[in-house]
């Protein structure tokens, strides 16, 4: 800051107060167009102030296995422990989970729709992750009573459940109570559980609702079996807000097609850009040896992944040639 200006440079700013600034941008701004703007700013990049709360589900819907698993592991890292809110989908194997589990020790909000767990891996996990107050496993198709024991002799302050399957996979199949009892006896602080289309019976929702006394909301769409009267509701549990059975709801109103039944999922990673939005960022030279990335979504992972972990190696300004500060 220059004598006797009334104005501070940016790159005045604690880290902090940037973090915070840059939270208001997509995740494709802070790790492509941020960095490059100077280097306070690249470093506060690097650090763990933008990375407390971290939402790829969009991004992670449609890009490959391994850049996904990449893009968690480089995130991840950036968070330092300070990782409190995870929201990604369609894990696909144990190691990332595993990863996730012994690298963010603060966290509190996991989401993980859609993910290829294994009820092992959550059994020999489950005990890093202690600090979870809410929980999404919803669609997660190989993990069953095993896991949800797991993590609710575990994880103790867990007051949010998210475990909704798809109609298609649970159609035609016998009643199956073990999820709803693992639930029973080892969640008891639940106030809000989501069970969708589960094939529990009557008798299983009725444990439940004895065992998680503090329970506000249950989502028991689609779990056809279950009877249960309005009037006994309303004098046994007057608190409690009980979503379903019989509900027309999201599958039925846009033939069955996958949702999130409770997501807070934004346009936060749509990614939805062009090798327009980028050209103020490469010079003319580089057009023809980028060109190749724009051929399709895959391709042009490789180009943000190999740009967010080229980023990392240069410490020193003169390795980026930053411009100067705003």
């Amino acid at each position: 800051m220059e004598g006797g200006s009334d104005f501070r440079h940016w790159d005045d700013l604690i880290p902090d107060a940037l973090g915070l600034i840059f939270g208001n941008l997509t995740l494709q701004e802070i790790l492509t167009v941020i960095p490059r703007v100077c280097q306070s700013w690249n470093k506060a990049v690097l650090g763990p102030y933008c990375w407390q709360e971290i939402d790829i589900e969009d991004w992670s819907n449609r890009c490959q296995a391994h850049h996904l698993d990449r893009m968690l592991e480089m995130l991840i890292a950036r968070s330092c422990g300070s990782l409190r809110k995870l929201t990604v989908s369609g894990l696909q194997n144990d190691r990332i989970f595993s990863h996730i589990a012994e690298h963010t020790g603060s966290l509190q909000t996991l989401r993980l729709p859609r993910s290829e767990i294994s009820d092992s891996i959550v059994e020999k996990t489950a005990g890093r992750l202690s600090n979870i107050t809410f929980l999404d496993l919803s669609y997660c198709g190989k993990i069953g009573f095993r896991a949800l024991e797991a993590i609710g002799k575990n994880c103790k302050m867990l007051v949010a459940l998210c475990r909704n399957m798809h109609p298609l996979d649970t159609a035609g199949k016998p009643l199956l109570d073990d999820e709803a009892c693992a639930i029973a006896t080892t969640m008891p602080r639940l106030k809000h559980l989501e069970m969708a289309y589960h094939l529990i019976s009557t008798g299983s929702a009725l444990q439940i609702l004895s065992s998680c006394r503090e329970l506000e909301f249950l989502d028991l769409r689609g779990c056809w079996d279950v009877k249960l009267e309005d009037k006994f509701l309303k004098e046994k549990y007057p608190k409690l807000k009980v979503l379903g059975p019989l509900v027309l709801d999201y599958y039925e109103r846009n033939e069955w097609e996958d949702c999130s039944d409770f997501s807070d999922a934004s346009d936060y990673l749509a990614w939805e850009f062009v090798a327009g939005e980028l050209e103020d960022y490469y010079d003319d030279d580089d057009d023809e040896s980028y060109a190749e990335m724009w051929d399709d979504e895959g391709r042009l992972e490789q180009l943000e992944l190999r740009f967010y972990e080229g980023i990392d190696h240069h410490e020193d300004a003169g390795g980026v040639g930053w411009p100067p500060s705003p």
